[in-house]
């Protein structure tokens, strides 16, 4: 029992010094600042690392989501720019089926040579009746009596020469006009056309989408589908109502479109004809007017038309028209289209510190709208005869379109030569029908209907299919609230 006490006295005075030095460290220690970096440290860089997962999220999806935007813009746009390219293609094409009528026309009348035979008909009646002129008791008409039978041989001549230039002309083309109005191989085309473009701007879609998704930093590829209006992807099913607002006349169950088609078709072929007849009949319009030959040759050109328009091809070969439907509203309907990317939803940085709430994966849209532009202001220099000092570049009858002269930077200050500089409207067709080759789109704020059907819809086409996305539930937003909430 003494050598335990012993023991633990010894053991008590050798800990003694350690426990008094321990007590004198924790005394101190509020006053001792060492270390206190180091805790401060700690907190720090897991606070800094919190925010740089927060930037760093807020970061990628604030580029993902202009990113979407982006191509939402891009499909939508390249989509609306294939259509109108198929609109003005379409108004391209009936000009040129108003052509075939007139060249054929032309044609005929030079296989034929009705006015061309009755020319030396004329010129006998001319040189029975030059006599006439001889005892006139006036030098001038006593002159005529040599200088008719002289200018009528003259203008035979160029009767024959035209005669023969025509019918050589008439042998090479003719049969292939004929074989295109016979055959209908410009409706056809613009069946096709009304068909294929629509398809063509879906796939622009899809490609624009595709380009724009990549580097797709592990969302997969990104989707674009061009809708219609009424919930139907653009070139999905072009039978019962197509993509495109036209509609072929030939097939369409209203006759007014067949009557105003015919109408139209019949006024543009008469009018090419004119402006044919009108330049190819000038040099005897102002040298051969004895003969009356370019009178002659517009009667009887004008007489194959007819029969062609009224007799051969009354109810064929009828330029495409406008749909026009009694729903309402009726530009919004078939002249608007929604551009929609989808994408998979962006992984988050940090996902047990941060998360997305929304289970579904992205998608954004943007409109586009098929219009015809109203003609703007511009400079045109006028000369002192009253006329533009513009160079023509052609274009459809009495429309024209008119390289102007550059433009100074002060019109007035500088009028540049003889002439004046005034302000006028551009010389383009406003029309909205498919005899305007000047359809353009734009994007609009996509405030369309059925926008919230279009953006809870899954797209039937392959590539949204494979990628396997969630759509939202919109079901229970109306347009209205789609509006109030769009970023457009």
């Amino acid at each position: 029992m003494s050598i335990s006490r012993n023991r633990l006295w010894g053991f008590a005075r050798r800990i003694r010094p350690r426990w008094r030095r321990v007590c004198a460290r924790l005394s101190h220690l509020p006053a001792d600042s060492r270390g206190a970096i180091s805790l401060v440290a700690v907190f720090a860089v897991m606070l800094l690392t919190m925010l740089l997962g927060m930037v760093m999220n807020v970061g990628r999806q604030a580029d993902g989501k202009m990113r979407m935007q982006n191509a939402a813009d891009a499909v939508a746009y390249s989509g609306g720019v294939a259509l109108t390219r198929g609109m003005n293609t379409l108004a391209y094409t009936n000009h040129l089926l108003c052509e075939i009528f007139a060249m054929t026309a032309i044609m005929r009348e030079g296989r034929d040579a009705n006015a061309s035979s009755r020319i030396p008909e004329i010129v006998a009646a001319w040189k029975r009746e030059a006599p006439e002129f001889a005892p006139a008791p006036v030098e001038k008409f006593r002159l005529l009596a040599s200088a008719i039978p002289t200018k009528v041989d003259a203008e035979q001549q160029m009767v024959d020469a035209y005669a023969a230039w025509i019918a050589a002309l008439s042998d090479a083309t003719l049969p292939i006009f004929e074989m295109i109005l016979s055959e209908e191989l410009i409706p056809k085309y613009q069946r096709a056309v009304a068909a294929v473009f629509p398809e063509i701007a879906q796939m622009a879609a899809i490609e624009v989408a595709a380009r724009n998704g990549q580097p797709d930093h592990g969302r997969g590829p990104m989707i674009g589908v061009l809708w219609r209006t009424d919930v139907v992807p653009v070139g999905l099913d072009e039978t019962y109502q197509p993509s495109l607002p036209v509609i072929d006349p030939q097939m369409a169950p209203d006759p007014d479109y067949r009557t105003l088609a015919r109408q139209q078709r019949n006024n543009l072929a008469m009018t090419y004809l004119n402006m044919w007849n009108n330049i190819n009949m000038a040099g005897f319009d102002r040298v051969a007017t004895l003969t009356q030959f370019g009178q002659l040759w517009r009667s009887f050109t004008c007489g194959q038309l007819r029969k062609l328009l009224d007799e051969e091809y009354p109810d064929t070969n009828l330029v495409y028209q406008i749909h026009r439907e009694a729903r309402s509203p009726y530009f919004q309907d078939r002249f608007m289209f929604v551009g929609v990317v989808y994408w998979r939803k962006l992984p988050d940085m940090m996902p047990g510190v941060f998360r997305a709430p929304l289970a579904s994966d992205a998608l954004t849209y943007a409109q586009v709208r098929m219009f015809v532009p109203a003609p703007r202001l511009q400079w045109h220099h006028i000369t002192e005869g009253g006329g533009s000092s513009g160079i023509s570049l052609g274009g459809v009858p009495g429309h024209s379109a008119m390289l102007v002269p550059d433009e100074p930077a002060d019109p007035t200050a500088n009028p540049g030569g003889p002439g004046r500089w005034v302000v006028r409207y551009e010389p383009v067709p406003t029309h909205w029908d498919l005899l305007n080759q000047h359809w353009t789109c734009q994007l609009v704020p996509a405030v369309g209907p059925n926008l919230s059907m279009i953006l809870s819809t899954s797209p039937p086409i392959a590539e949204f299919g494979a990628a396997n996305l969630r759509l939202p539930n919109m079901a229970a937003l109306d347009d209205r609230m789609i509006t109030n909430i769009s970023p457009h």
